[in-house]
């Protein structure tokens, strides 16, 4: 059928002969559907696609973006069939079900829904993106587990490698009972569906999994480009058994559940090695599971790949090869601070170089570096492993995280002490980290003779190469955004229409914007002279510091994200 559409496509002008072959040979490979290959490789649109099969078969086009599913309606066609054939039900009337579908002509999937449902099929089309979203969305219920659980069996009893194997579970020694529920819980339903759930999110290149317990339900969601999308409700049943389970292959105490945990699970997947470091909290309806997925594959230690603009790398590539000195990083949770840290090592990091670095949790293995992991309940806290490091001889130390006065001010005393320091603050700008750095009670004298330079840093989402279209956006939030910058008239803006390779939402990975101060000795002078961080940023930006927000303007001139993602994560300019 798919290879009908494909001539269909050609005999009508919308596609050549060379590009039909080059999709079918492509669908040979990764086995998708010939219409979301073609829109993948550019040779056409998802709405060219949809209106040419709207008009082909007589059949309306709906845009599902505008369509309210009854509940009911949904539950008319089970969860596999809708995504055996990527269909979905709109509207019931009489004997009649209307279903939106990708192939409007494909008789065997109408046979299934009629043989299923009883119902006579009206056929609509509708986009694949927007299907598939529509999919996720209207089926993240208990009927999504059941074929969850039903494929990851079949998985499994094919001896199928995909299926996520967990690496060293070394069982504490817990109680009877504990070990008992453990046992119980081993082959169970929540076993299966906390492997599906991680293998559906490294799938997805979710970076987070949240398993969260309410009065009267239980909510999944996964964290795909920093935004949180729900996935399913499993029953209320399995809240206790989901826990437990994340808590036997994450090594921590499962009769524990009146105080937080944190654990780390060590798994494979196709073969590739999967850590995910796990947080336990109780809430008033039970134990909140949150997982951080640390998939390598999926990160790139590389200044390009970060997104680094020129300048601001040049600032930074001169601070980090500094022999000695501070450097640090800063921003908000979740901003990938410790990827630059790691960046910045992977770039400095030779045979001659001793590097030890001290985290809480060591997140990613780097060859040739001596990572140690604190841990604050044992006693191992950054400022003890500071002072221990020093007696190794090191060049280079970074620390994960400055929280206090004693370990900013050994980290320094480090610094002045011929080694290079690295680490990260807590703070919203790269002039603010140097008030925050007074505000714990360091002396100015201190920062003004050791900082190199601080480094700030936003996360925002990059366009959809496969949807990728220009556009021309509000003439007056463009005028605002660019300011008194660029002439916005000149530009050209990007967005992402919606397809399938990205879930119909237009953006697809992450990249960064960054602001380097460098400690200039005029700026060294302003330290020291306590002047207030406004003061500081003026005189930054004056010397040629690219703020955050004109390095978002740099971004969306060159069609990496937009101005949506821009504004939302940076602050205008006066």
């Amino acid at each position: 059928m798919a290879i009908k559409i494909g001539d269909m496509l050609l005999k009508a002008g919308l596609i050549s002969g060379e590009q039909l072959d080059k999709a079918l040979k492509e669908q040979q490979n990764s086995s998708g559907r010939l219409g979301s290959i073609l829109v993948k490789l550019g040779f056409i649109s998802e709405d060219e696609i949809v209106q040419f099969l709207s008009k082909q078969f007589n059949v309306p086009s709906v845009n599902l973006g505008e369509y309210k599913i009854d509940g009911g309606t949904i539950k008319l066609i089970p969860p596999h069939i809708a995504q055996k054939y990527g269909v979905i039900p709109l509207t019931r009337l009489g004997r009649v079900l209307t279903v939106a579908m990708v192939n409007p002509n494909d008789v065997l999937a109408m046979d299934d829904i009629k043989f299923s449902t009883g119902f006579d099929v009206r056929p609509v089309v509708a986009s694949e993106g927007a299907i598939w979203t529509t999919i996720d969305k209207q089926y993240g219920t208990a009927g999504m587990l059941e074929d969850m659980m039903k494929s990851l069996d079949e998985a499994m009893e094919a001896g199928d490698e995909s299926g996520l194997e967990v690496l060293e579970e070394e069982k504490e020694e817990q109680g009877d009972a504990a070990s008992e529920m453990a046992a119980a819980i081993e082959n169970s339903p929540a076993a299966k569906l906390v492997n599906k759930l991680i293998a559906e999110a490294v799938m997805r290149k979710a970076t987070d999994i949240h398993i969260e317990p309410y009065e009267k339900e239980i909510r999944v969601r996964m964290s795909v480009d920093g935004v949180l999308h729900e996935i399913m409700n499993p029953p209320l049943r399995m809240k206790t058994s989901l826990v437990a389970r994340t808590k036997i292959i994450s090594k921590l105490k499962v009769e524990e559940k009146r105080l937080p945990q944190d654990g780390r699970i060590r798994m494979v997947l196709q073969g590739k090695p999967i850590d995910i470091r796990v947080s336990i909290v109780p809430t008033a309806f039970g134990e909140k599971v949150a997982m951080r997925i640390l998939d390598r594959s999926n990160v790139s230690f590389d200044f390009k790949d970060l997104g680094f603009e020129e300048e601001p790398l040049k600032h930074l590539v001169k601070a980090i090869t500094t022999p000695f000195g501070i450097v640090l990083v800063t921003g908000p949770t979740g901003c990938g601070k410790t990827t630059t840290l790691y960046a910045c090592i992977e770039y400095i990091n030779k045979p001659d170089t001793n590097i030890m670095t001290a985290e809480e949790p060591v997140e990613y293995s780097l060859v040739g570096v001596n990572q140690v992991p604190v841990k604050e309940d044992g006693g191992t806290t950054f400022g003890a492993a500071l002072k221990a490091f020093l007696r190794q001889d090191p060049n280079i130390i970074m620390v994960g995280e400055i929280r206090d006065k004693e370990t900013a001010e050994i980290a320094i005393r480090s610094s002045l002490t011929g080694h290079l320091v690295m680490s990260s603050v807590h703070t919203n700008s790269a002039a603010l980290t140097i008030t925050r750095m007074v505000d714990m009670g360091v002396e100015p004298f201190m920062i003004a003779s050791s900082l190199l330079g601080v480094e700030s840093q936003r996360l925002v989402r990059k366009i959809c190469p496969f949807c990728k279209e220009e556009h021309r956006p509000d003439e007056k939030l463009a005028a605002e955004f660019i300011g008194k910058h660029v002439d916005f008239r000149t530009m050209k803006f990007f967005r992402g229409r919606g397809c399938s390779e990205c879930r119909n939402t237009g953006y697809k990975g992450r990249l960064g914007l960054y602001e380097i101060l460098p400690v200039s000795p005029a700026v060294r002078d302003m330290i020291l002279e306590r002047a207030p961080t406004d003061q500081l940023e003026k005189k930054a930006v004056a010397e040629g510091m690219s703020s955050l927000r004109r390095d978002g303007i740099i971004k969306v001139g060159k069609g990496l994200t937009t101005i949506e993602e821009v504004i939302k994560e940076t602050v205008a300019e006066d």
